[in-house]
């Protein structure tokens, strides 16, 4: 584990992951203090990210539940195996151990053993190598469902009413994730560290750009930049992420492009925006206004004399 701020800071940057200040101290005490560590922000801002590279930096496999509407305890903790159990039921009369009280009483015993057991997700990352577990997007699963995760989330512990509690010997580094289209519940949120994710900087998303596309040129970095701000300011349905910024960026550089032409920029728009809306409202002479606007802001100011 890190062992200060700046340790973290450098462990997320070895990944690829341009973090601030806030962002990596928060990280920082979520490891060291062994808690869970709730995101909470906009689509694209590389929430779930954090958690890939805290896998990858710490060593750690990364076990990952990805919530959804309807989502319940078989398929994010555990369910039991009955194909199995009923087979060795099968066996054990066909092998006459069911015949007495006796051997009925230890088959009944032994039909809720952990080898029946199918571990899902949640089980996982307490059991085995240790784990970074994501439970990714909370908010999209009811929220009946967030009563399963508060004794692992406070205890790193899951019990199972037919064998017991089963407990990580080594706890695993969780993070949740949510895009806020719920409130979360009061219960989940004490549980945690919390750190709302928003979109990043100028500075901070061309930091990010040169970590994962060294190649970019810079005159067409900074113009892709400026460009993705300000459609941020604008009034769009949804607004692109980092993701989308990274993927546009790539695409720019797939076509020898050095710098925004309002056309090479109409064509590529699917990389950037994901709705025929916002698409449509940024053809045009609007295109063309944010590309004088990206060129404008990124074209290097003369240092003035004194």
């Amino acid at each position: 584990m890190p062992s200060s701020v700046a340790e973290t800071e450098a462990l997320l940057a070895a990944g690829g992951y341009v973090a601030d200040r806030a962002l990596a101290t928060t990280v920082h005490l979520a490891l060291a203090m062994g808690r869970p560590l709730f995101l909470e922000g906009e689509p694209g801002t590389g929430k779930t990210e954090i958690a890939k590279v805290l896998a990858k930096g710490l060593d750690r496999r990364l076990v990952r539940l990805q919530c959804y509407d309807g989502l319940d305890l078989s398929a994010a903790a555990y369910e039991w195996n009955h194909a199995r159990q009923l087979m060795a039921i099968r066996l054990a009369e066909a092998a006459g151990e069911a015949g007495s009280e006796a051997g009925r009483a230890a088959l009944e015993d032994g039909i809720y053993d952990r080898r029946f057991l199918q571990e899902r997700p949640l089980l996982s990352a307490l059991s085995g190598s240790p784990a970074v577990l994501l439970i990714d997007e909370l908010d999209r699963a009811d929220e009946p469902f967030e009563a399963f995760l508060l004794e692992i989330l406070a205890d790193f512990q899951l019990s199972i009413p037919e064998i017991g509690t089963i407990r990580a010997e080594t706890p695993p580094v969780v993070v949740l994730t949510s895009n806020r289209t719920r409130e979360v519940h009061d219960a989940i949120r004490r549980r945690c560290l919390y750190q709302w994710v928003d979109y990043p900087d100028a500075a901070r998303e061309r930091a990010i750009l040169r970590s994962r596309l060294p190649d970019l040129p810079e005159q067409l970095s900074a113009q892709v930049v400026a460009f993705v701000q300000a459609v941020r300011a604008g009034d769009f349905f949804k607004y692109p992420g980092v993701a989308e910024t990274i993927d546009w960026a790539a695409a720019l550089n797939a076509l020898d492009a050095r710098e925004l032409e309002p056309v090479l920029v109409e064509e590529t728009l699917g990389a950037l925006l994901k709705y025929q809306d916002d698409i449509a409202k940024l053809r045009g002479e609007e295109a063309a206004k944010l590309v004088e606007t990206a060129r404008d802001a990124a074209t290097p100011r003369p240092a003035l004399p004194f």
